[in-house]
């Protein structure tokens, strides 16, 4: 079962109360603890793809930390951003590559 998640209120409650709700409470609470429907590993897969294809690389390095401990590997995380590269665009791939480097290398 995925760890109780306060970055939200801890970093937006005084500020977006709602969206930290939210974050905290629903998407890391109800939907990353379904883990019959999908296990955290996939989860994992999924949203550092996301991440990586939407150029969201504010939130990466906390994703990258995630799946690390969810089970990817470096093998499988340099694998996974190669792929990526075709589709999302070389840049994108540069740059998730050097937030996994930091992740893998720790």
């Amino acid at each position: 079962m995925a760890k109780k998640q306060t970055a939200g209120r801890d970093q937006l409650g005084d500020f977006a109360p709602k969206f930290a709700e939210l974050n905290d409470d629903v998407l890391f609470g109800q939907v990353w603890s379904r883990e019959k429907e999908l296990s955290p590993r996939d989860r994992s897969f999924l949203t550092v793809t996301a991440l990586i294809t939407k150029g969201a690389f504010e939130q990466l390095p906390y994703h990258m930390q995630t799946a690390k401990k969810n089970g990817i590997t470096k093998d499988e995380i340099a694998e996974i951003i190669t792929q990526l590269a075709f589709y999302v665009g070389w840049p994108n791939a540069w740059s998730a590559f050097n937030v996994a480097k930091k992740v893998w290398d720790d």
